[in-house]
């Protein structure tokens, strides 16, 4: 028996079998972080970031467990350590840009330091400086999986990127090739007709006239089954997470192209191509991929467009021609916030209004819609992708600024701050507030806060508020809500909700549709529910329960873009493609 020790640690060396034990551990808390926080209905503001950091810290503390208190010897402990850092540092060199940064913290890191605990458990017995070889190689294996793949942002649940092949080509990309070039101009069509629809366009803003995300005027079928949506055109298009625009035969959207923000007019019959205008700028982060984020405003016949970079412009409506811009980088003296300026332009009384986020009193900033001039500005909360919204409350005009301060409200003509409602919240806000009656408001809000209810009164000029309800039962991200029969629609997080207006209590909950939106069809008394993962889907809009009654497939890629119906037409988009639907209809229109 002795002899067969003395053997034994002559053959090892000084090797002892590792502590393996708090490595699986850490293994256990990268997966938890990773995943764990996709079954948490309720939580702080800022739990999203969690998967994306939470994996890459418990691979530091593999790597650091290793050389502190793994038992292995001294030579295989800084062999390991300094052998993995060299390998990242050598696949972060060569992957795509993409893969960079949360890329990094949520596959490439988790990857390796995973494989380096598989490759150590596999050859712990060895008992020789093996094991840390094969350690060091399933390691380098796990991380060089990242050479091949491309991210293309991530879910609204941010628990998982979307990634493709590196060597496909993105829809960008095909585009731009095909093109041959990212900017020219058009000629102007010379038929009459077609321009028709700019004097009184059907959409034209984010959301609708009023910004409420309602559609009226149609009655739609729910017999899709028998009557299904008659596709009439899809074409590619450039990332952006605009909607259209609709006035006749005209709609309009913002893509990248390249290296340059895109505003284009199609024809709503065919998809076909009738002007674009590009201003070089590209915007690009990992979570939200490239591409604006705004919708264009359409009024009297011009287009005002508010670029991720931070241009903000003035075009003409028949020929894409520009009339002029303004840069809210220098005028705001802010660089384009985490996920892009992402503020779709207000006109009110010949004043273009948009959100800008700088310091002092350059929040709010509006411009004269004829020369562009700065017309006046107002302070206003760091953090917001919400746009400003005309409200009427009390008998009054206001211009209201959703941040992460609380909202502001502001008087349309001068822009001075009558409110400055407190409600800060850590994360930001990207929702339209929605007014309810003559007097309240109602403001939705992410993890962390939920949604409230507020009265405004004013009483000789001054302005009070009184918190009617607060929720944390409606938790919406950047989907809105829409309001109906005394109830409000909308996203608890990533699953689809009723809650009462009279006291802010659930009426129910189901319908897993992502990061989705929704448009309320109010004829019809129907919810039309635009999936992240790409279906259209048809719910009642009744208080009693979740009813879902037609659905398809639009996409099949990622999608946020806020749909939009004009009688029996859906228009729909994502970053990669754009579809005409032919609804079925209830009633002749």
């Amino acid at each position: 028996m002795i002899a067969k020790m003395i053997t034994t640690v002559s053959k090892g060396r000084g090797y002892r079998l590792l502590r393996l034990w708090p490595a699986w551990l850490f293994v256990a808390c990268i997966l938890i972080a990773r995943y764990g926080t996709g079954f948490i209905d309720d939580g702080p503001s800022m739990l999203w970031m969690i998967p994306g950091i939470g994996p890459f810290i418990f691979s530091i503390f593999i790597l650091l467990f290793w050389l502190f208190a793994s038992r292995a010897t001294g030579r295989e402990r800084l062999f390991g350590f300094f052998g993995i850092v060299v390998a990242i540092g050598i696949i972060q060199v060569l992957v795509h840009p993409s893969m960079r940064g949360p890329a990094t913290s949520m596959l490439t890191a988790p990857m390796t330091a995973i494989g380096f605990v598989i490759g150590a458990t596999l050859g712990n017995s060895l008992l020789t400086f093996k094991r840390t070889r094969l350690a060091l190689l399933l390691g380098t294996l796990g991380a060089a999986y990242s050479l091949t793949l491309r991210s293309e942002g991530m879910w609204g649940d941010n628990l998982s990127n979307e990634y493709t092949w590196r060597w496909n080509k993105t829809t960008e990309q095909q585009l731009v090739e095909s093109t041959k070039e990212a900017s020219f101009t058009n000629d102007t069509p010379t038929d009459p007709t077609l321009f028709a629809g700019l004097d009184q366009p059907e959409w034209p803003a984010f959301r609708g006239p009023d910004r409420s995300g309602i559609q009226r005027g149609t009655k739609l079928a729910t017999t899709w089954e028998t009557q299904p949506p008659k596709e009439l055109w899809r074409i590619n298009v450039g990332p952006a997470w605009s909607s259209f625009v609709v006035a006749g035969q005209l709609l309009f959207t913002q893509e990248q192209r390249g290296n340059y923000e895109t505003v284009l007019c199609y024809h709503a019959d065919t998809g076909a191509e009738i002007w674009k205008h590009s201003i070089e700028g590209r915007f690009d982060e990992p979570l939200g991929g490239p591409g604006p984020r705004a919708t264009p405003t359409l009024h009297e016949g011009a287009l005002y467009v508010m670029g991720a970079s931070g241009w903000l412009q003035r075009l003409d409506a028949r020929s894409g021609e520009l009339t002029w811009k303004q840069d809210l980088r220098q005028i705001a003296k802010r660089k384009p916030p985490m996920w892009g300026f992402a503020s779709s332009p207000l006109i009110v009384d010949q004043l273009v209004i948009v959100y800008a986020g700088g310091e002092g009193d350059k929040g709010t900033v509006a411009f004269d819609c004829a020369s562009g001039d700065l017309k006046w500005s107002a302070p206003a909360g760091r953090d917001s992708y919400a746009s400003p919204h005309l409200c009427t409350l009390a008998g009054k005009s206001y211009v209201t600024m959703p941040t992460n301060l609380g909202f502001d409200l502001l008087d349309p003509t001068t822009g001075q701050v009558e409110l400055a409602y407190d409600w800060s919240h850590k994360g930001y806000r990207s929702m339209q507030p929605i007014v309810v009656g003559e007097d309240s408001l109602v403001i939705p809000t992410g993890m962390g806060s939920g949604t409230r209810r507020i009265r405004i009164t004013t009483n000789e000029g001054a302005i009070t508020t009184e918190d009617l309800w607060t929720t944390r039962r409606l938790k919406p991200d950047f989907n809105d809500c829409v309001s109906f029969g005394g109830n409000l629609y909308g996203f608890d997080n990533s699953i689809f909700t009723c809650v009462s207006l009279e006291d802010g209590e659930r009426r129910w909950k189901g319908g897993r549709y992502g990061k989705g939106q929704v448009l309320l069809l109010e004829d019809s008394r129907l919810l039309l529910v635009a999936s992240e993962r790409g279906d259209v889907v048809l719910l009642r809009a009744d208080p009693a329960s979740h009813q879902e009654v037609a659905r398809f497939q639009a996409f099949e890629s990622k999608t946020w873009n806020p749909p939009v119906v004009i009688g029996d037409r859906l228009y729909h988009r994502n970053a990669e493609e754009a579809v005409c639907y032919q609804l079925p209809l209830a009633e002749a229109p």
